[in-house]
């Protein structure tokens, strides 16, 4: 990164907003702000092998923190802005880490309330400027001024000393169960997943990102901070993703990756307009997704679509797909990605109408955040692509997914128990997914092997594939399946307000429209795996009250135990 930061220049590395325009930085300026900090670590007397905890949202100094403690040998671990203080806390002690950036004012006032709770914290920095009256507080400038005392010579002696499997970085999982574990992943596997993506996907600076996902999770780290160094793409920071689609339209991203979330939420607006057109407007439409299906489908397969269906493509997307992408602000997209949970077939599907390549991306924080994925040219709708190069996969004999290469963990910190539960003796990482290969070395996934439910009769359901379907309705924003050890399997449904709001439906109205959407689900399932009752919560999942990860994955035993009396009736 910083080499790169010397040939690129007066190149725009990131930007970030100011008001109503966006300011950019070089990567001249950028590697110098890194090596800086880097110094400035050292001023505070950070070691080798010293994790360093960052806690905030999207923004340059999150990266240059992050960036900087690996130059000098310690190890960044970010927290989670929806993490708890307890969590925080949690977090902190783990790792017994010596320093701390914190973005704004309210979360310094929740470390400094727990602060005697922390005894190896002895340092706290403040991207914000103003820290009010709290003592020992350095700011971002003072940091970097600290920094500016430690000579080059003393920074290059740590760069030189790093090894390939030395810890780079310390990734706390949004685990849907207990408090989180510690990933290490070395500095081999970041720099193997930099270089290979960067082949397999060509981004250069003149390539727009957004950077919106929690930085603390391994699936926003990818393009943020670890390829950038090889591709020299521009990011662009959103600290707060409820500006995400203006973001989007305004940034026109030439590459995008996104939660299912995030392109249901698409989907669910595409969707309505394209269920209003009529007349001949609706039969241009009809012929324009089936043109486009059948185009995606050729990329995926590699192949050259036909005159014909290129000559038709061409007419539909002026007419019809130009449009679409145009409103959605993805117009200029060259690549499409859902990352960190399965996307339906049948969204991804929906996409292809509209001759829009999104491609699934399987992988979890252990093995850096990716071991398959669909890519243009091998692009399989259903199954998250064939393993990166280098990478092996194979199934276990109960099913469960196995993964070996460079990009998995060094173990767990502090936890040898569940590194040797992890890693075989072999060397795969047992990733606890549930899936198959196909005879062209496509992977499919399933289910959590942890999430297979088992009724009162004995009967294995995966209940991902029921909630998958039954969430291809707008209305329906989470779909949790419950039936271990029951007679029967049920739902607890959460709602999409502004879809309830766009249709103008009462109680009534939700609860038949919810009902159509379960029985359409059921017309494709045995009677043993059909919902038979379903309960609409009163309000979403959230994550604040612990129902849902960061990245937006449903917590099961807490949504188990939050919404017991709910279940139960539905028993009764």
């Amino acid at each position: 990164m910083l080499r790169a930061g010397a040939e690129r220049g007066t190149v725009a590395a990131y930007a970030r907003r100011d008001g109503a325009r966006w300011v950019t930085t070089s990567w001249a300026e950028y590697a110098s702000q890194v090596r800086v900090a880097a110094k400035g670590l050292m001023a505070l007397g950070v070691q080798p092998g010293m994790p360093v905890c960052i806690f905030g949202t999207n923004q340059p100094e999150w990266t240059i923190f992050d960036v900087a403690a690996m130059a000098v040998g310690a190890v960044p671990a970010g927290i989670y802005p929806t993490n708890t203080t307890e969590e925080c806390v949690y977090v902190i002690n783990h790792s017994q880490a010596p320093a701390i950036l914190v973005q704004n004012r309210e979360r310094l006032g929740r470390i400094l309330a727990k602060r005697d709770e922390m005894p190896a914290l002895r340092h706290i920095v403040l991207m914000d400027e103003d820290r009010g009256d709290a003592p020992g507080i350095l700011t971002w400038d003072e940091f970097l001024a600290g920094g500016r005392e430690v000579p080059d010579a003393s920074l290059q002696a740590r760069l030189d000393a790093l090894g390939p499997r030395d810890g780079a970085t310390l990734l706390y999982t949004s685990g849907t169960t207990g408090m989180p574990k510690a990933v290490l992943l070395p500095h081999e596997a970041l720099t193997y997943m930099a270089v290979t993506l960067i082949d397999l996907i060509p981004m250069t600076p003149a390539d727009r990102v957004i950077s919106y996902l929690p930085l603390s999770h391994i699936a926003e780290q990818i393009p943020t901070v670890i390829t950038p160094a090889v591709g020299g793409h521009l990011i662009y920071y959103e600290p707060d993703i409820k500006r995400l689609a203006e973001t989007i339209k305004d940034v026109r991203p030439t590459v995008f990756f996104a939660v299912p979330r995030v392109w249901e939420k698409f989907y669910a607006g595409a969707g309505d307009v394209v269920n209003k057109v009529t007349g001949l407007k609706r039969t241009i439409v009809g012929r324009a997704f089936a043109a486009g299906r059948q185009y995606v489908d050729a990329i995926g397969r590699g192949e050259r679509p036909g005159g014909w269906l290129r000559l038709r493509h061409r007419l539909f997307d002026r007419l019809v797909y130009s449009n679409a992408r145009n409103k959605m602000g993805l117009d200029k997209a060259r690549h499409l990605f859902s990352a960190a949970a399965p996307l339906s077939p049948a969204i991804i599907d929906f996409f292809a109408g509209l001759g829009m390549q999104v491609l699934n991306i399987y992988g979890q924080s252990e093995c850096t955040g990716l071991c398959s994925f669909n890519r243009p040219g091998r692009n399989r709708i259903g199954s998250v692509g064939p393993a990166l190069p280098g990478v092996e996969l194979k199934i276990a004999g109960d099913g469960e997914i196995l993964t070996r290469g460079p990009n998995n963990l060094l173990g767990y910190m502090k936890d040898p128990a569940a590194t040797a539960a992890a890693l075989d003796e072999e060397g795969f990482l047992h990733t606890g997914d549930i899936g198959y290969l196909d005879d062209d070395g496509f992977l499919f996934i399933t289910d959590r092997k942890k999430d297979i439910i088992i009724t009162a009769g004995g009967e294995n359901v995966t209940p991902s594939l029921i909630e998958t379907d039954l969430k291809k309705s707008p209305l329906i924003t989470d779909a949790v399946v419950i039936g271990d050890e029951r007679p029967y399997l049920t739902a607890l449904i959460s709602l999409d307000a502004e879809a309830v709001a766009q249709l103008g439906l009462d109680a009534a109205g939700v609860r038949a429209a919810v009902a159509a959407a379960v029985e359409e689900t059921n017309r494709g399932l045995a009677p043993v795996r059909q919902v038979k009752r379903f309960t609409i919560l009163e309000q979403p999942l959230s994550i604040e009250r612990g129902e849902l990860t960061p990245t937006v994955k449903v917590k099961r035993k807490a949504v188990r135990e939050h919404f017991a009396a709910e279940i139960d009736a539905m028993y009764e």
